[in-house]
């Protein structure tokens, strides 16, 4: 596939928020401003925001606005934590989650524009999946932030955060895989009617799991915990992502045999679903 309008402004206003990872080559300090900033920092912080902002209006009409302005949003938080990971300070392990939570959202949002334009919206950004989502998000956060308080050494368990990251790469990298390898097959909202265009994908990493993109989130999710070094929501969230995919799996897996019949149960039986002790729906023709 190839961006579309939408697409362009969102790659474009994402760099431009990023580009705030620049700022301590700008003012000539060390990259880790964010981390301790002075008024200094905190001033070169707010006009960056004020001024890529400005621009934004000045560029884009309404509707393509509000694309840019989520996209930049992300961009900044990625250009955050840039800075906070190149810095020494007790917020590095941080600076590593703020990149894959904003690279995450973003690239949905991106792979949506390329694959499945037609059902490109500001919700493919993902940033108000559900409310359960945004509270398991702010419980990370506070989780984070006390133990950091009381137990500071408890953050700086630089191994165990190496290994989050990279269950963090791989789950995004297998998640991204499986919707550039659905193609316009893949939506974000399971469909109730098949389109004309609707085929059953096996190839590439549908041949390893029935649902690789659900599979990569699951380890995504609970990666961004063991890297925030959290073990309370390392729990919290392996309980919470397996019984939303369980029940996620099973209502699409109905929708699909609906589609596809039995070509759809022949894949079932030879493909596992890729979640631990997740079967998919029980049903036979």
């Amino acid at each position: 596939g190839s961006l579309g309008r939408e697409g362009r402004a969102s790659l474009c206003s994402f760099l431009l928020g990023a580009s705030v990872a620049a700022l301590p080559l700008l003012l000539g300090s060390s990259p880790s401003l964010l981390a301790t900033p002075g008024l200094r920092g905190r001033l070169a912080l707010a006009l960056h925001v004020a001024g890529v902002n400005a621009a934004l209006l000045l560029i884009y009409p309404r509707p393509l606005y509000k694309i840019a302005v989520r996209a930049c949003f992300l961009g900044f938080a990625f250009g955050c934590g840039l800075l906070l990971s190149a810095g020494r300070s007790a917020w590095r392990h941080f600076g590593w989650y703020m990149c894959s939570l904003s690279l995450f959202h973003y690239s949905e949002y991106l792979v949506t524009a390329i694959n499945n334009p037609r059902s490109l919206s500001l919700d493919s950004f993902l940033l108000n999946h559900s409310f359960e989502y945004n509270l398991a998000a702010l419980s990370s956060w506070v989780e984070f932030t006390l133990e950091k308080l009381f137990f500071p050494e408890l953050k700086q368990i630089t191994w165990l955060s190496t290994v989050g990251l990279l269950m963090v790469i791989f789950g995004d990298c297998l998640r991204k895989a499986a919707m550039l390898t659905a193609g316009s097959n893949f939506n974000h909202i399971v469909q109730n009617e098949k389109s004309d265009t609707h085929t059953l994908v096996t190839s590439g990493v549908y041949g390893w799991f029935r649902h690789p993109s659900y599979v990569g989130w699951f380890y995504w999710s609970i990666g961004t915990q063991v890297l925030l070094c959290n073990p309370i929501c390392v729990v919290g969230y392996a309980l919470a992502s397996w019984r939303f995919f369980r029940e996620r799996i099973e209502e699409e897996e109905i929708t699909l045999i609906h589609f596809f019949g039995e070509e759809y149960l022949e894949y079932k039986r030879k493909v596992p679903s890729g979640l631990p002790f997740i079967k998919g729906v029980k049903l036979e023709l």
